[in-house]
């Protein structure tokens, strides 16, 4: 299992991604124009200013629970944990790619995603009831009304967090529907503010069209994780960086008005604020541009592919070959990692190394999908002296967990810990994780001495350099004095 400080650091970000992402779906010209009509209505159908504050809380609360509920079946279907594993599953992944510039395509105006009227008739009918009832099949008919406009951001949001696992998608849709939700209580609480609300307009369309824009580039994502892990080379670092390139230039262009789509109103000027953010979007292209040729891109880091999976991993017009970075022969079984640092994904070629050469072994769990592994890559692995480290103190053992190749027959076993059929290479690296550690969360490292014995405690995800150096020189020392 995760440790409790990193679940609790996943869920937090989930709910505030969940919480920004409903305030965007506010935004939507689906959801926005409907603030000043559901409040007047309550305003006007409670008999006293106590009962109107009393109804429009009930309200938001009821958005709340319709939310929350479908974060719940979320959980309930897939289970806590087959969500964790299903992240690096490439069919997943494939399909949420595909459902994700499905979603891309509708805000970018090519469709509408509607559910049956019938469904609305029939809620509007049951709000009609008054009561604590009526104003839950409000909130219902909302949900349903606004869901062109909702339905994919609530869509990514789900997939992103049925990715995490466990209690995720419940967490997601308390941010998400707490967002939609404080609007509407806020307004029947003080309605002169709705005096000061932008009028509806052309800019809904805008703010609909630039999720269209960050769902298509976050789709590829997905379709990146499935190549990761199948290994199949066709969205390589370069192939990623270009189509981000495309997407997020276009959408500069977008907002500068010099591509328009579907169902943009007429444009005589572009507003300041408009200006504004079509200038940071284009800075962002250009940003990403350098990337081609073998810039680092920390800022998204996790994102693309790394470095190492791409057509030039050292550069345009660069080349290592196969030696390391000191003009020596590889050793057997070993390949040139990150940075240059030599690693071996094998463990018992790696510990019979680690023998050889009487040196510690830092045993890296990690994953081909796994972005806080590539964080640690980019920020924590690329400082000087943490790679003279990995370089020269340590045997390096990086075993993928989501490897795809099939081990042969007579290797292939029933797991004693979880009784799942161990099948590829992946599996059997995730099993001894499990079942060695008691956990399953990546990146996971540990120090062992030459002999494969623990010398230190187990750590997982560390941004802190500091922290992570001082962790490293803890278990390299007590392999000096001659383990714990």
């Amino acid at each position: 299992q995760k440790p409790a400080k990193e679940t609790e650091k996943g869920l937090l970000t989930i709910f505030l991604i969940a919480f920004f992402s409903g305030f965007a779906a506010l935004l939507t010209p689906c959801v926005f124009p409907m603030i000043p009509m559901t409040v007047s209505f309550f305003t006007k159908q409670s008999k006293t200013k106590s009962q109107g504050i009393r109804n429009a809380i009930l309200y938001g609360v009821s958005i709340i629970l319709i939310y929350v509920i479908l974060g719940s079946l979320v959980t309930a279907i897939f289970g806590a944990d087959a969500l964790n594993a299903l992240s690096t599953n490439v069919w997943f992944n494939i399909i949420f790619f595909i459902l994700l510039v499905f979603f891309a395509t509708s805000f970018l105006g090519a469709f509408e995603i509607v559910l049956p009227n019938s469904w609305a008739n029939k809620v509007d009918r049951q709000a009609d009831r008054g009561g604590f009832i009526g104003i839950f099949f409000m909130a219902l008919a909302l949900a349903i009304v606004s869901f062109s406009c909702t339905g994919p951001i609530v869509g990514s949001l789900l997939v992103e967090a049925a990715s995490k696992g466990g209690i995720a998608p419940i967490v997601g849709m308390v941010g998400f529907s707490l967002a939609l939700a404080l609007p509407f209580m806020l307004f029947a609480l003080f309605p002169g503010w709705m005096n000061s609300l932008p009028k509806s307009g052309g800019w809904l369309n805008t703010v609909k069209v630039s999720l269209g824009f960050l769902e298509l580039a976050f789709a590829f994502k997905f379709l990146s994780k499935a190549d990761l892990v199948m290994q199949t080379h066709l969205l390589e670092r370069e192939v990623f960086l270009a189509i981000w390139i495309a997407v997020f230039g276009a959408w500069a262009f977008y907002l500068f008005g010099k591509i328009t789509l579907p169902h943009d109103s007429p444009l005589t000027h572009i507003s300041v604020g408009r200006f504004s953010l079509g200038l940071l979007v284009l800075s962002f292209t250009i940003y990403l541009i350098p990337g081609l040729w073998g810039a680092p891109l920390k800022i998204i880091s996790g994102f693309p592919p790394s470095i190492t999976y791409s057509e030039s991993p050292y550069g345009v017009g660069n080349s290592k070959g196969g030696g390391t970075s000191s003009g020596e022969a590889l050793p057997e079984g070993a390949k040139l990692a990150v940075h240059d640092i030599v690693a071996f994904t094998d463990y018992d070629q790696g510990v019979a190394y680690a023998k050889k050469v009487n040196k510690p072994i830092l045993l890296d769990f990690t994953g081909f999908g796994c972005e806080n592994c590539r964080k640690m890559e980019d920020f924590v692995w690329s400082d000087n002296n943490i790679q003279s480290i990995l370089k020269n103190d340590v045997v390096l053992i990086s075993l993928y967990v989501d490897e795809k190749q099939e081990l042969a027959e007579a290797e292939k076993y029933v797991s004693k810990e979880t009784g799942r059929k161990i099948k590829t290479k992946g599996n059997k690296w995730s099993d001894f994780q499990i079942t060695r550690y008691k956990a399953n969360a990546q990146p996971y490292y540990i120090i062992l001495d030459s002999e494969g014995n623990d010398l230190n405690e187990p750590v997982g995800y560390t941004p802190d350099k500091e922290e992570y150096e001082a962790w490293l020189k803890s278990g390299i020392s007590k392999h000096k004095k001659g383990g714990l």
